[in-house]
């Protein structure tokens, strides 16, 4: 094959992965990836802006925008989340809408079916979670989503256990334009390590604290510098939260909770910079912050131009 021909064979393009919160958009993107690079947990509004991440193979460069969970907004946060994730889907060359495998379509699946009828480009239906249902209970399922909308392909997989994900990266690329590669090889994420470090905090947070609490906490990495010569860094973050009790329950008995936070969130961190980390957590209240847009804007969650 010529080089020119070459050129020509490569395809490229910017893919959004919608769907409601916690369908499990961020476990796949991190499974064609194969790096941790979005938080997760079984909490919904885990992802709360555009993440992006990039995919790199022979064949092409696919850039992922991990998005919030399109939901119903309770607060200007939540507004911010959702129209962050439909925002997504007009810069998109391709999206994937997951769903779970489910014969019931409520009104949350209805109304990203409304708001994706309206984007002209290729949608693929990925119903996730399939190692949690019976192949023929997964027909069904299927059935009943194929005539909710013109889909492009229908692909079952598991972004857990990575069944059928090459299936789905095979037909992305059937999909995307031919083009150039928009990052180096060596990029994942353009995401700064400093924000990455936070999520992965708040990751730990939202798997240690209670129902009630993790909607209302946000992480700030205060401080990320390296000791010297050595693999070593010393990182201060921030836990903010809404109310006092909150702040006490965080903290926990004798300072606890947020050792268990800082412990479980030290591997990955240390993971993430390839050094030792000494991590320090402090938690401070900032009430109704998710209704504040000077916090909000603080905080990283403000609109992008």
């Amino acid at each position: 094959m010529s080089e020119s021909q070459e050129k020509e064979s490569f395809r490229s393009g910017f893919v959004s992965i919608v769907g409601r919160p916690n369908v499990g958009k961020s476990t796949l993107m991190n499974r064609i990836i194969g790096e941790k690079i979005a938080i997760t947990s079984p909490k919904p509004q885990t992802t709360r802006g555009r993440i992006k991440t990039v995919y790199h193979e022979d064949r092409g460069q696919i850039i992922f925008l991990d998005t919030p969970g399109i939901h119903k907004a309770k607060n200007k946060l939540g507004n911010y989340m959702v129209n962050e994730a439909e925002t997504a889907i007009g810069d998109a060359d391709l999206v994937l809408w997951l769903v779970e495998p489910t014969t019931f379509i409520g009104k949350g699946e209805q109304h990203i079916a409304e708001v994706l009828k309206k984007y002209d480009g290729p949608t693929i239906l990925v119903m996730n979670k399939v190692d949690t249902i019976r192949k023929d209970e997964l027909l069904v399922c299927i059935d009943e989503y194929k005539d909710i909308m013109d889909f492009t392909a229908i692909v079952p997989l598991s972004a857990k256990t990575g069944e059928n994900v090459d299936d789905l990266i095979d037909t992305m690329f059937t999909q995307l334009p031919e083009g150039p590669g928009y990052y180096d090889e060596d990029t994942l994420t353009d995401q700064p390590v400093r924000e990455i470090v936070a999520e992965i905090v708040r990751e730990k947070a939202l798997r240690s604290l209670s129902d009630e609490i993790p909607h209302g906490i946000a992480v700030v990495t205060e401080s990320m510098k390296k000791r010297g010569d050595r693999d070593l860094y010393d990182i201060e973050a921030t836990i903010i939260c809404e109310k006092d009790s909150h702040k006490g329950i965080i903290i926990g008995k004798h300072g606890a909770m947020l050792k268990e936070i800082g412990s479980k969130a030290r591997p990955d961190i240390e993971k993430l910079v390839d050094a030792k980390v000494n991590l320090k957590l402090w938690v401070k209240v900032r009430k109704d912050w998710r209704d504040n847009e000077a916090q909000l804007r603080n905080f990283g969650f403000s609109d992008r131009q």
